[in-house]
C-alpha cells in the first residue's frame, strides 16, 4: 500500500512498511524512510506507483482554472477530494484528487487552509484585493526586469538615478529600484557601484561623496529652522583690556581672543577670552537641542556646515570693534621667570580691538621679529604692529609652556611635517561642485602665531578642567593614559592626565560656537564662576549625570564621522589637484612597507617597489590612474633619490595615515585638521 502525505508544506508519496493507529513507517522512492503521523496522511492507494501519481497530479494541477474551481467550491469548509468531484466529475480519479490538493494548496488567495487537506474559499472581496495585489506584483516584477535590462545595457533608468544614493548607502531591500540593481549586478557579474558608474548614474564624483554624507548625517538637509539668538540678560562688567583674536581669514566663528596687561611692571596678566553663547543659550532650549543634534561644525575644503545658525554665531562671535560677552581666564605670570602666580575666571564684556588673520601675518611675524624688539616691522599690517609687544611676550610664554608640557610628555613634540590649507576660491555659497580649481598651500606647524594660540588654549582647557574637578563640578574631559602605541584618547566625565599633551587634565572649553562639548563645559564653568565651591548644586549637569555620558557617546561618533568626511574631501581635492596640474610623477618618503607619503602634498598612497626600501627612503613615483569615487591612486617607484637616508624618528606622527577601504565603504583615518583650538599644534588637537 502507498500513501500521499504532507511534510513541512511539501507533498510526498511512498510505500507503507508498517502502520499503527498513530503513525506509519514509509519508504520514499529515494530509499529514505520516514515516520509519518496518521493525521498527515491524505491519500491511501494501491496503484499507480507513488512517483507516477505525483507526476500525473502536477500535470493535471496546472490545468485547473482557479476562478472556475472557486466558483464550484462550496461555501462551507470542504476537502480536496470534494472539490475534485465538483470540478472534474463525481467519479474523480486518484490523480485528479491529488491534482486538486496541489492546486488548492498553492493558491491561498483563493482558498484558505482549514486543516490537513481541508480548505475554505476566500470571500469575494478579499479575493479581489488579493488578485489586484498579485497583478501589481507582476507589474512590479516586470518593471524590475526592465530596469535591470537597461542597467545591463549601460543605461540608468531615471527612477534608479533618483534613488541612487539611497540604493547604495541606505537601501530599502524591498524597493523595486534596489532589486533591479541587485538583479542587474548578478546578471552582469558586476559590483553595484561599478555597474551604476558604467550606466552613467554617477555624473559627479564630488556629488557622490557629498550626497552620501548628507544622506547619512543630514537626511533633512543642512538648513536651520528660524531660531533667533537669545539676548544675554546678565549685567556684565566691561573688562579693562584690548583683546585680539588670531584666526584664518575664512573663520567666521571666532571663539577665542587674547589680551596682555602689565608689561614692564614685573607681573603680566594674560587673558584668554572665550565667546559666551552659554550665557544666553539655555539647556533644553530649541537652540540647545539643535546644537546637540549637530554636535560640531563640519569642515571641508570650500565649505562648512556650522553647528549653529550663522545669525546666532554672529551674535556671540568675538568680532572686532565690539564689546563681546565672554568667559575670561586671567593668569598672572612673573614677567622675568614666567612662573604662574594666580588665575581667575570672570564673566564680562571684552573689547575686541582686532581680528588678526594668521594667513596674512605668518610670513611677517617671524620668530626673529618677535624675539628682537629692535628689528623693524617691515610689511607687518598696522593692526598687528600695535600688538607686537604683547605678541612677543605671548611667544616667549608659549615656548616656555610648550617646554613644560614636553617634560611631562617625556619627549618633545615633533613638527616633522607641514599642515596644508585647501582653498576653492570659486566655490559658491552652497559649496563647490567638485570641478573648481583648487589651491593647496603649506602652513608650517609651530609658526609663532599658531604656537601662541595653541598654548593659550591648552592653558585655558587644562586650567578650567582642573578647577572644575577641584570644586566638584563634572565636565567632559579628554584623557590619554600614556603615549604607548595603541593607547587612544578617551572622553569621560572625570579629570585625568592627557599624556599626549602633557597636562594633568584637559577639558575642551574654548570652541563653544563650534563644538557641543565645549558649550556643555562652558555652562559648567559659568556655574563655577557664579557659585564657586557650591557650583555643583547649581550647574546644569550634576555629578554622575547620565546625560553627560550620552552626550559623550553621541559626540564621539559624530565628531569621528565629520573628521572622516573632511579627510576624505581633502583627499578628493588632493587627487583633483594632481589632475588639474597634470602631475604624473612626484617625490615621496617611504614610511611603511608598501606605503609612501608625498613630500609636498597631503597624500599617502600604496606604492609598488618599496619592499626592500627602509623607512625614510626618498623616492620618485610614477602615479597610476586616479579614481575619484574610491579616492584611490597608486604609485610605482621609478627612482630612489637618496642612498643612505637618515632614520625616520620612531615617534614620528603617522596619525594621518590614509587608507581607502573599498569602493562604497570609504574609511579614512586622519588627524583632525578642522579649526581646532590648536590651530596647528598636534598636541592641542590631541588626536
Amino acid at each position: 500500500m502507498f500513501v500521499l502525505f504532507e511534510d513541512a508544506g511539501k507533498f510526498l508519496a511512498g510505500r507503507v512498511l508498517s502502520e499503527t493507529d498513530a503513525s506509519a513507517q514509509v519508504e520514499l522512492d529515494s530509499g529514505k524512510r520516514v515516520k509519518v503521523k496518521s493525521g498527515n496522511v491524505l491519500l491511501k492507494f494501491e496503484k499507480p506507483q507513488p512517483q507516477e501519481l505525483l507526476r500525473e497530479a502536477q500535470q493535471l494541477a496546472e490545468g485547473i482554472e482557479l476562478e472556475l474551481a472557486w466558483e464550484f467550491a462550496p461555501e462551507e469548509e470542504f476537502g480536496f477530494a470534494e472539490l475534485a468531484r465538483e470540478y472534474f466529475s463525481a467519479h474523480a480519479t486518484l490523480g485528479q484528487q491529488a491534482a486538486a490538493l496541489l492546486r488548492l494548496f498553492e493558491a491561498p488567495h483563493y482558498f484558505r487552509r482549514a486543516g490537513k487537506g481541508r480548505f475554505r474559499k476566500a470571500p469575494a472581496e478579499i479575493l479581489q484585493q488579493a488578485l489586484v495585489a498579485i497583478e501589481k506584483k507582476k507589474q512590479v516584477q516586470a518593471q524590475i526586469a526592465a530596469w535591470a535590462a537597461e542597467l545591463g545595457a549601460g543605461s540608468c533608468p531615471p527612477a534608479i538615478r533618483e534613488q541612487l544614493y539611497k540604493i547604495l548607502f541606505k537601501p530599502d531591500k524591498n524597493a523595486p529600484e534596489y532589486k533591479a540593481v541587485v538583479e542587474a549586478s548578478r546578471a552582469t557579474q558586476t559590483a553595484p557601484l561599478a555597474l551604476l558608474q558604467q550606466a552613467g548614474a554617477i555624473t559627479s564624483p564630488y556629488q557622490f561623496h557629498w550626497k552620501r554624507f548628507l544622506l547619512e548625517y543630514f537626511p533633512k538637509g543642512t538648513g536651520f529652522p528660524p531660531l533667533a539668538a537669545p539676548a544675554i540678560k546678565d549685567e556684565l562688567p566691561l573688562a579693562s583690556v584690548q583683546a585680539f583674536s588670531v584666526d584664518d581669514s575664512s573663520t567666521t566663528e571666532i571663539d577665542d581672543a587674547l589680551s596682555v596687561q602689565g608689561l614692564g611692571s614685573g607681573t603680566v596678566t594674560v587673558g584668554v577670552h572665550i565667546a559666551a553663547p552659554g550665557l544666553a543659550i539655555q539647556t533644553g532650549s530649541p537652540l540647545d537641542q539643535l546644537a546637540r543634534t549637530r554636535l560640531s561644525t563640519v569642515y571641508m575644503p570650500g565649505h562648512k556646515i556650522t553647528m549653529l545658525p550663522d545669525d546666532v554665531v554672529q551674535a556671540y562671535t568675538l568680532m572686532e570693534g565690539r564689546d563681546c560677552p565672554a568667559v575670561s581666564l586671567y593668569v598672572q605670570f612673573d614677567e622675568a621667570t614666567l612662573e604662574a602666580k594666580a588665575s581667575e575666571t570672570r564673566l564680562e564684556r571684552v573689547p575686541i580691538a582686532a581680528n588678526l588673520r594668521h594667513d596674512q601675518l605668518d610670513v611677517h611675524l617671524t620668530e626673529a621679529l618677535l624675539e628682537d624688539a629692535a628689528l623693524p616691522a617691515q610689511g607687518v599690517p598696522e593692526t598687528a604692529t600695535r600688538f607686537r609687544a604683547e605678541l612677543s611676550f605671548l611667544f616667549r610664554l608659549a615656548r616656555m609652556l610648550k617646554a613644560q608640557r614636553e617634560v611631562i610628555r617625556g619627549k618633545p613634540e615633533n613638527f616633522n611635517r607641514p599642515d596644508y590649507n585647501f582653498r576653492v576660491p570659486s566655490a559658491g555659497e552652497d559649496g563647490p561642485q567638485g570641478d573648481e580649481p583648487v589651491e593647496i598651500g603649506v602652513r608650517r606647524r609651530g609658526a609663532p602665531l599658531d604656537l601662541i594660540v595653541a598654548e593659550a588654549m591648552i592653558l585655558a582647557n587644562s586650567t578650567w578642567g582642573l578647577w572644575l574637578a577641584e570644586i566638584g563640578v563634572p565636565g567632559i574631559y579628554r584623557s590619554q593614559a600614556s603615549m604607548a602605541p595603541g593607547v587612544k584618547v578617551r572622553m569621560g566625565t572625570k579629570a585625568a592626565p592627557h599624556a599626549g599633551i602633557g597636562v594633568k587634565a584637559y577639558a575642551w572649553s574654548t570652541s563653544p560656537l563650534r563644538r557641543y562639548t565645549d558649550l556643555v563645559n562652558q555652562w559648567q564653568i559659568i556655574a563655577a564662576a557664579r557659585h564657586g565651591r557650591t557650583a555643583a548644586l547649581a550647574a546644569p549637569f550634576k555629578p554622575k549625570d547620565a546625560e553627560l555620558f550620552s552626550i559623550i557617546s553621541s559626540f564621539d561618533a559624530a565628531y569621528g564621522a565629520y573628521n572622516g568626511y573632511q579627510a576624505g574631501m581633502e583627499r578628493y581635492w588632493t587627487l583633483k589637484y594632481l589632475q588639474q596640474q597634470g602631475i604624473r610623477e612626484l617625490e615621496a618618503t617611504v614610511f611603511k612597507e608598501g606605503l609612501a607619503r608625498a613630500d609636498t602634498l597631503p597624500l599617502v598612497l600604496p606604492v609598488l617597489g618599496t619592499g626592500d626600501l627602509p623607512r625614510g627612503a626618498r623616492v620618485r613615483l610614477k602615479l597610476g590612474e586616479i579614481d575619484l569615487i574610491t579616492l584611490d591612486v597608486t604609485g610605482t617607484v621609478l627612482q630612489r633619490l637618496d642612498t643612505a637616508p637618515e632614520a625616520m624618528p620612531s615617534d614620528a606622527d603617522d596619525s594621518d595615515e590614509e587608507t581607502v577601504a573599498g569602493p562604497i565603504a570609504i574609511a579614512v583615518d586622519v588627524t583632525d585638521t578642522s579649526e581646532d583650538e590648536a590651530k596647528a599644534a598636534p598636541a592641542a588637537a590631541d588626536n
